[in-house]
């Protein structure tokens, strides 16, 4: 059986759905507070960032039975988390902080979540992600415009490399970033021009920017967005989450509700015309099934999740559709 969890921001809650058939069914829903929108998966825990009733990082111990999982700790932070991710050798967490301007690392040990260990400052921090052997961190900055890297030390704390950011276009608001999995490239996904970016990464674990093609559809009159700007008031580009399925990145736009999957060529450079699915209302997050067949995306207007099945040509193939809750902006398999 598969499951899938969803975090409704706006509720405070996150959803356990289960898969059967194709078919999404609720298994269970739990209280964790308001503004969780985002989580992450280590092993039998799940760390949760949330807002109220104060800015902190939740841990639950997973109840895959039922799906009502069980807080066992809570970290406090100084602001609310955009991101969360844990290292695949699975001892420690690094969090990145939108409204804070900064990016950290904390230890881990038996679900409990530890001190800080580093900190990383950057305006409009939205993503903290390892890559696949948990050697190096990067934490993207909209609003620097830059990703900046950095090796995991044996403490569980950080240091940059010898290039410590690798730059972007300005104005451009990178905001996701996800690795393949032999580590050799590296996908981003920009918030104002919607664009997916390929980088390739050296043994040094250094990014460097190869190509980049257009992950939204050009054809309905779409224009490049700014900070502060309304997307929906201006039919503006509104960039927001990515994942590889198999050899297509799929990419979700908000102003006009799509899922744009873009080819991915056997030496991992990204190849145009993008596929359109229209989706979700809004469509803040999406998921990828572990074999790379199902993708998962929720809409945060629609409060809904669907199901997708990916095929070879690109095109998404609704298999189903549930209600999860108010403002679902995250989603993964669990």
């Amino acid at each position: 059986m598969t499951l899938i969890v969803v975090g409704n921001a706006k509720g405070g809650t996150l959803s356990t759905l289960r898969v059967v058939g194709g078919q999404l069914s609720l298994l269970g829903e739990v209280a964790v507070g308001a503004g969780c929108s985002t989580f992450a998966i280590d092993g039998g825990f799940l760390h949760v960032a949330v807002k109220e009733p104060s800015p902190a990082i939740v841990t639950l111990r997973i109840d895959r039975a039922a799906g009502r999982h069980l807080e066992v700790s809570r970290r406090e932070v100084d602001d609310q988390l955009a991101y969360l991710a844990v290292s695949p050798k699975g001892h420690m967490l690094v969090a990145a902080s939108y409204h804070g301007g900064w990016g950290a690392s904390y230890r881990v040990a038996d679900g409990v979540v530890g001190e800080e260990t580093a900190r990383v400052e950057g305006r409009n921090m939205h993503a903290a992600v390892f890559d696949p052997s948990g050697h190096n961190v990067y934490f993207v900055s909209l609003g620097e415009d830059h990703v900046a890297q950095l090796a995991v030390t044996a403490d569980a704390g950080l240091t940059p490399l010898s290039e410590p950011v690798v730059r972007h276009t300005p104005g451009s608001g990178p905001r996701h970033l996800v690795f393949s999995q032999d580590g050799r490239n590296a996908y981003l996904l920009t918030e104002f021009t919607g664009e997916a970016v390929r980088f390739t990464r050296g043994e040094s674990g250094r990014l460097e920017r190869a190509e980049e093609v257009p992950a939204f559809d050009v054809t309905r009159g779409l224009r490049t967005s700014s900070y502060g700007l309304n997307p929906l008031e201006g039919h503006l580009i509104w960039g927001a989450d990515l994942a590889l399925a198999g050899r297509w990145l799929v990419c979700s736009e908000r102003t006009e509700s799509t899922v744009g999957a873009v080819r991915v060529l056997a030496d991992g450079s990204l190849s145009g015309p993008v596929v359109i699915t229209d989706t979700e209302t809004q469509p803040r997050g999406l998921a990828v099934s572990a074999d790379g067949e199902h993708v998962v995306v929720v809409g945060e207007r629609s409060g809904h999740a669907s199901l997708y099945r990916i095929y070879d040509d690109g095109n998404l193939v609704l298999q189903s559709r549930l209600e999860t809750g108010e403002g679902p902006n995250w989603v993964r398999f669990l």
